[in-house]
């Protein structure tokens, strides 16, 4: 995708060359939050887009020109989730223990009462999507059909590939685009439908902590063998599992068990699995940090094959295991 400098139906177009002017800015969207630099005369803040009016959603293209981070300290202040999707660089998340990577084919959320922080490298350029947490309650209430008491908590990592939550990446995509090709978009009996259609396919979407609440109400349940399935797979996911013993466990035809994984789930049952245990590893390897323990910590999630298992890594994070340890060490230089 790519957005057109000679658009002529942008609500706003940002440049600031100074921290405190992009930091002000972003401020105005997204409610009061931290931003520093490590170079903060190289700032080359450039932020175009548009509003959608009905319930003051703002959706465009965002970069910073130089390494940042945006820390969330004052959970009350900060007002909005702002999701983002790299077009070009990355990201990482920090939230307590959890430490996430962003890049084109993982979005991110950074979430109203909680307190995170996401560091953004120089050359990232990327979509984002900024939603009220007045919308998202308001429209969470609607699903609910009952008042809601706990704030609403997305899972941090978006699977911007497959499942749910990539077509909503790809219906976010789709408006960022005509919005700037069409003033339709401007009209508010035209736009608010879609607006609502963006908040509410976005929380029906995405795991957060009022998903079995959403589906208990709505009757979107997963299918009890799918559950089951599941379960097996966290619990014996460092066994040599086979789609046998899945299948087993399930208790339905293999032709059903995949086509029910497609459906609910986004992938096949040993692409989930292979999925839950390269991300096990990665996780074990940002709290370890150490490489010397990248083969145990592989072997002891089942892969004995460590060429395939460093391959297959690769194409899920876009680096191998040594790079995901080389890049948090230069970053934790680049922070003294």
């Amino acid at each position: 995708m790519s957005i057109k400098p000679e658009s002529y139906f942008r609500d706003f177009c940002a440049n600031r060359a100074d921290l405190a002017g992009a930091r002000s800015w972003m401020s105005n969207i997204c409610g009061p939050h931290l931003l520093t630099a490590s170079r903060p005369g190289a700032i080359q803040f450039h932020h175009i887009g548009n509003v959608l009016k009905s319930m003051s959603t703002t959706l465009g293209c965002i970069e910073y020109g130089t390494d940042v981070t945006v820390g969330v300290a004052d959970v009350d202040s900060f007002n909005s989730y702002s999701l983002s999707l790299p077009l070009t660089g990355e990201q990482e998340f920090r939230k307590g223990g959890i430490l996430l990577r962003s890049d084109c084919d993982h979005g991110v959320i950074v979430s109203p009462n909680e307190s995170q922080e996401l560091s953004i490298s120089g050359d990232c350029r990327k979509l984002q999507v900024v939603i009220t947490r007045t919308a998202m309650h308001k429209t969470l209430e609607n699903l609910l059909q009952r008042p809601v008491v706990e704030p609403l908590c997305f899972d941090p990592c978006m699977d911007a590939v497959n499942g749910a939550i990539a077509s909503w990446w790809r219906m976010a995509r789709h408006f960022i685009e005509e919005m700037e090709r069409s003033d339709l978009y401007g009209q508010l009996q035209f736009s608010c439908d879609l607006e609502n259609a963006l908040v509410k396919g976005l929380i029906l979407a995405q795991p957060s902590n009022y998903s079995q609440d959403l589906r208990n109400r709505l009757g979107l349940k997963l299918p009890h063998y799918l559950v089951k399935a599941k379960e097996f797979i966290h619990d014996n996911a460092r066994e040599q599992l086979h789609l046998e013993d899945i299948e087993m466990v399930a208790g339905v035809s293999r032709f059903k068990l995949f086509e029910d994984f497609k459906k609910y789930i986004g992938m096949s049952p040993m692409a989930y699995l292979k999925k839950f245990r390269l991300t096990a590893v990665r996780q074990e390897i940002l709290e370890d940090r150490s490489a010397r323990n990248i083969t145990v910590i592989a072997m002891g999630w089942g892969f004995s094959h460590l060429g395939r298992f460093s391959s297959e890594y690769r194409k899920l994070f876009n680096e191998t295991p040594s790079m995901t340890l080389q890049r948090l060490a230069a970053r934790k230089n680049n922070s003294f």
